[in-house]
């Protein structure tokens, strides 16, 4: 049973002691509204969370395993954000802003290798999103996700028919998102692919292969519909 609770601890904080610190933080401060909830909870999780400059986070913000997370100058959390570190660094540059309901998600149970999320500066994260890093996630600057989008970096193996699919493991597929990209609500980004820069998804698209840079892309699954800043002959 302590073996278990040990587990428990590590894959939630890192440790039962940080535990207790950010489930202290969420409990005393996470409720706080306003201005003053503000400037206190930028004071607290400061204090566990590596990163230059202030973060604002709103109530109802959920931050977990603090150990391995880095958030930057001017971030912003909207209300009831999740974020979940793990084995490997769960990174925000600089002035990006994570809105209403979007969980970024590292943590894994099982332990994976590849497992973080590396997201750039100036970025908006829409509400409602869903970005995890089993597979190791890595989003470039000036990046727009609309609501409700997916970035989903692994896959179920499911090659046996007398073993439950959640017990077969799982395929580590990265997903590279670079620099000045838009992806459209609803889209489904799955793993092993790149979305080049200065591209967009159209909204509900699941993108199954890599974007070329510059490109638009839309369906399911999604196709290139036209090239930005290419003219026609």
């Amino acid at each position: 049973m302590l073996d278990r609770a040990g587990e428990y601890y590590r894959a939630q904080a890192g440790s039962f002691l940080r535990n207790v610190a950010e489930e202290a933080a969420m409990l005393l401060t996470g409720w706080i509204p306003g201005g003053t909830g503000m400037a206190v909870r930028a004071i607290v999780w400061r204090a566990m969370v590596r990163g230059d400059g202030a973060f604002a986070a709103d109530t109802g913000v959920i931050i977990k395993h603090t150990s391995t997370m880095e958030i930057g100058n001017g971030v912003f959390l909207d209300r009831r954000v999740y974020l979940h570190g793990g084995l490997k660094m769960l990174r925000i540059g600089d002035g990006t802003r994570i809105m209403h309901g979007a969980q970024i998600n590292v943590y894994n149970y099982r332990g994976l290798d590849d497992a973080f999320v590396d997201i750039g500066s100036s970025c908006v994260i829409g509400p409602g999103c869903v970005v995890t890093g089993q597979g190791g996630a890595t989003i470039g600057d000036e990046v727009i996700i609309g609501p409700r989008a997916l970035i989903l970096p692994v896959d179920h193996i499911y090659e046996s028919d007398d073993i439950p699919i959640k017990e077969q493991g799982l395929k580590t597929l990265p997903v590279k998102i670079e620099n000045n990209v838009w992806i459209g609500g609803g889209a489904v980004v799955l793993g092993g692919v790149t979305v080049g820069a200065g591209s967009v998804v159209g909204a509900g698209s699941v993108v199954t292969e890599n974007v070329p840079a510059r490109s638009v892309v839309a369906g399911n699954p999604a196709k290139v519909v036209k090239r930005i800043g290419v003219e026609k002959s």
